[in-house]
């Protein structure tokens, strides 16, 4: 999946996606529509999966900041597990390697942060990134971000933990 849908910016692809049906059907995808279609994929398959994120620098040196999708799944013999659906690249090698976590990007700078939250859903401010864009170059100049003090900024948000994706893959 990593390599049969690229990433909009990186190939400079048209429409934005969000919904993992539209990934598949366009190719293509930010981090973000790559993530959901992923954990749309894993919970096809009875895997328990979700959505978590990271903020990183754009151009790794300072501000600004945008979010950067992942999919968390629970692995038995591991626990919670973030994969990166991002495509390798030159500069970027994200590998599934469990236990160990060999993501895409890594946090480096003090404002960079890993965000422990794995979501059921994806986050507002993605998917209105995601569709208030139409093109990939529109979106690569708003990329979506919240401050990690306000993470969840929405309430409505459903947002799993380790324990409660254990709980309920073994039906508690």
């Amino acid at each position: 999946m990593r390599y049969n849908i690229r990433h909009s910016s990186d190939f400079k692809l048209n429409p934005v996606t969000c919904r993992a049906p539209d990934v598949l059907r366009h190719g293509t995808g930010y981090c973000y529509a790559k993530s959901h279609l992923l954990c749309a994929l894993l919970r096809t398959n009875q895997i328990l999966a979700g959505l978590c994120s990271q903020q990183l620098s754009l151009d790794g040196t300072g501000p600004p900041y945008c979010l950067h999708g992942m999919t968390a799944v629970l692995l038995s013999n591991v626990g919670g597990y973030r994969c990166d659906p991002r495509r390798n690249r030159h500069d970027v090698d994200a590998q599934f390697t469990p236990p160990i976590e060999r993501l895409a990007l890594e946090t480096t700078l003090q404002q960079e942060y890993d965000l422990s939250e794995i979501h059921v859903r994806p986050l507002t401010v993605v998917v209105d990134a995601l569709h208030g864009h139409d093109t990939w170059h529109g979106l690569l100049a708003n990329l979506p971000d919240m401050s990690p003090a306000g993470y969840p900024a929405d309430a409505t948000q459903t947002v799993l933990c380790a324990n409660a994706m254990a709980s309920n893959l073994h039906g508690g």
